[in-house]
């Protein structure tokens, strides 16, 4: 099946077949990197422009690496310096950018759905969703899917435990609904000050044990404290969180023998994961995720660029045949 989207603003409206056609490119891409050949020229003569209205670090430098990498002529554009701080509003934003004429625009932005907006409001541009509010991250959960599938050598039918801070946690979101529409069970562990109500109508498994939630799991996920999204206390204090949900050896131990440790990071060390399950080579992908973040999204441009690229030829065709018709 091919790719079909314009946009990618989030996991709910892809196809599977859509989610293996992009993780195959990735993976492609991922063996040239590893074998220092060159990427290609996917994105040459089209410009991207990053828009990042929260502070982020490695979605950034892996978006920027990637359009680089591909060829496009990258501009990186932080919310302190636009001129919503000075009250532009996000309709007004979008218009600016229409008279930019970007190609690619990936957009991170701390309100649910304003991504989608831009999406609406901006013409002749493919956009991606590098993050809104609390409700995706998709590109996250496909470098995450990635890297699952290249340690384990396949994605379907696998017990998945995500656990942390699931209520706040955009990445959950994206992950749960990547993992399940590829067939896997899903687990999620976390107090129930941090656990949505409701998360279970999902077909998700509900653990607030995480000695039981990780009980046979082929993949631990781990998830930061999101205390920027946080209002009141949520927890006792770090150090009693850690003691009962940060992943330990003793945690870890009720997992799989062969279970992989994952993180989105930034992580907290000592709080959601011990360093030395982090640091260990054996059972953690964490720098593999890193590592993958770069090849999904030359995956996902260069695809949104093909479509992008057929759209124009098709309005190109029907230009002439009105001119001539």
């Amino acid at each position: 099946m091919p790719f079909r989207q314009t946009h990618l603003l989030g996991i709910e409206g892809l196809h599977p077949a859509e989610i293996t056609t992009l993780l195959d490119l990735a993976d492609q891409y991922a063996e040239r990197m590893r074998r220092g050949l060159p990427a290609g020229d996917a994105l040459e003569g089209l410009t991207q422009i990053n828009l990042f209205f929260e502070p982020s670090t490695r979605t950034q430098a892996s978006f920027e690496l990637a359009g680089r990498r591909l060829g496009a002529e990258v501009m990186t554009m932080a919310a302190s310096s636009t001129s919503l701080r000075k009250g532009e509003t996000l309709i007004d934003t979008a218009l600016t950018l229409n008279a930019m004429r970007p190609d690619l625009l990936v957009v991170r932005h701390a309100m649910s759905g304003a991504v989608a907006l831009l999406a609406q409001k901006v013409t002749n541009c493919a956009v991606l969703n590098a993050g809104d509010g609390r409700h995706e991250h998709p590109t996250q959960a496909l470098l995450d899917a990635l890297t699952i599938r290249r340690a384990k050598g396949r994605l379907h039918r696998l017990s998945i435990a995500i656990c942390g801070d699931i209520a706040h946690s955009r990445v959950a979101r994206s992950n749960i609904l990547l993992l399940q529409r590829m067939e896997n069970r899903i687990r999620l562990v976390a107090p129930p000050t941090l656990m949505p109500a409701g998360i279970a109508e999902m077909g998700c498994e509900v653990y607030h044990d995480m000695e039981e939630g990780l009980r046979g799991a082929d993949v631990v996920m781990m998830l930061r404290l999101q205390r920027e999204r946080m209002e009141g206390a949520h927890v006792p204090s770090e150090r009693e969180y850690f003691h009962r949900y940060g992943l330990d050896a003793a945690k870890l131990a009720h997992a799989a023998p062969d279970a992989i440790v994952m993180h989105p990071g930034p992580m907290n060390r000592g709080v959601e994961i011990d360093g030395a399950i982090a640091d260990d080579v054996t059972r953690s992908v964490i720098q593999t995720q890193v590592e993958m973040g770069v090849a999904v999204r030359m995956a996902a441009m260069d695809l949104l660029a093909r479509n992008l690229r057929a759209a124009r030829g098709r309005a190109a065709m029907g230009e002439i045949a009105d001119l001539f018709g």
